[in-house]
């Protein structure tokens, strides 16, 4: 007789699959799991929307609506700081206290989203076992990159408040020490909060899952030529400006090219410092585009080109290993553990000079290497399907929730 199926109460933010980013892989994430488990979700019903009991026909939905004003007039300041949440997380463990009353039978809860570790678990108080995560960001900027790295002063000062609140919020700390399993996106997650409290246990999951691999491209096979890749919002911390910088460090190889998509408030310095270098013949900046044009860029390229140094999981590196392309990327955060030596080349990342000049040598090495380009390429494919589907993930899920109720 097969085993009954687990009763999953889950808890979030958002889980939207007509969003993107960290929404759109909740709600992926959320869908496969419908499949598995008789699964009951909590969370809020954003203005304009589709509902979200459409959204997930397969579980049972109970949502709070978010104030139309945060989504009409404060979509940055709602996008940072989700005001409503802290209510809401509120109003759901009082929902999940009086259901578990009532013989809801909840076998364990599971607070899935936001990733970011400012917001008490509605499930601190409630006395059966949960998960929290996958939990990511926190991740700082390399001191030698400070000088050169400007953020907005409400998001410099949520980091650093956010640091403080781990070591000092009393509710915050009791949500992630009384969890059966915290999870996040990579190992850093688990270091930053082990060095501010004890946790009872850890475990590396990624918020993405792949969708298979793209269709094998014909690459550039001639020594010397290099077709690189950027994608991703134009913002200092991304790497653009250092891919930039590395192709100044090869003017004796012209065949080294730069297609950029994307668009943010560093797309004018990069700009101006490739003009600046004389390399305004061999960078194209393409602005935001279109998904299958992003698609078409990742398909021509021969290497993706992404040194992001302060980057939590790093979900365009998915789609990166999805066309077979060799990356190149900074040893920090996200990227540190979704790339391995089988698929890319990590670099360090200490200050803008050491960086731009590893990255020159490392692109000139590929360059003037074809085999090595296949052999990562045939490894980036590899490493994409290790990682699993999404109803891989939600199998994997599963399990950790048996082993969490053998634990407990």
């Amino acid at each position: 007789m097969a085993a009954p199926r687990l009763k999953v109460l889950l808890a979030g933010s958002s889980f939207d699959g007509t969003d993107v980013g960290e929404s759109f892989s909740a709600f992926r994430m959320v869908e496969a799991l419908s499949r598995q488990c008789d699964l009951t979700v909590l969370c809020l019903q954003r203005h304009g929307r589709k509902p979200m009991a459409q959204q997930l026909p397969q579980a049972r939905v109970v949502t709070w609506a978010e104030p139309k004003i945060l989504r009409t007039r404060f979509e940055r300041i709602n996008a940072m700081l989700k005001p409503a949440l802290p209510f809401a997380f509120r109003s759901m463990g009082r929902w999940a206290a009086k259901a578990q009353a009532d013989g809801a039978g909840f076998d364990i809860a599971h607070q899935a989203a936001p990733q970011a570790m400012r917001y008490a678990s509605p499930f601190r108080s409630r006395p059966m076992p949960y998960v929290i995560g996958p939990l990511g960001g926190g991740l700082e900027t390399p001191q030698g990159f400070a000088g050169d790295v400007t953020e907005g002063g409400l998001q410099r000062r949520l980091r650093g408040l956010d640091g403080w609140r781990l070591a000092h919020d009393r509710a915050l700390r009791q949500g992630y020490m009384r969890a059966d399993l915290v999870l996040g996106v990579a190992p850093y997650i688990g270091d930053r909060l082990k060095a501010a409290m004890p946790i009872k246990r850890f475990e590396v999951m990624l918020e993405r899952a792949h969708d298979g691999v793209m269709p094998v491209q014909t690459r550039t096979a001639e020594p010397g030529q290099l077709r690189l890749a950027h994608v991703g919002r134009v913002i200092r911390t991304k790497g653009l400006r250092d891919v930039i910088r590395a192709m100044g460090r090869l003017r004796d190889m012209p065949g080294i090219t730069l297609t950029a998509a994307g668009d943010g408030p560093d797309l004018a310095a990069c700009k101006a410092e490739a003009t600046a270098l004389g390399l305004d013949d061999r960078i194209r900046f393409l602005g935001r585009i279109p998904r299958d044009e992003v698609d078409a860029v990742m398909g021509r390229a021969d290497v993706f080109a992404f040194p992001s140094f302060r980057e939590p999981m790093g979900g365009v590196l998915f789609e990166a290993l999805a066309w077979g392309l060799p990356i190149v990327t900074a040893a920090r955060g996200g990227p540190d553990y979704i790339v391995d030596d089988s698929c890319g080349i990590r670099l360090p990342a200490q200050n803008p000079d050491q960086l731009a000049t590893d990255l020159a040598a490392t692109l000139r090495d590929l360059a003037e290497d074809p085999d090595r380009r296949k052999r990562l390429e045939h490894g980036a494919r590899a490493r994409l399907l290790s990682f699993g589907s999404w109803d891989d993930k939600a199998a994997q899920l599963i399990s950790l929730y048996h082993d969490v109720l053998a634990r407990a």
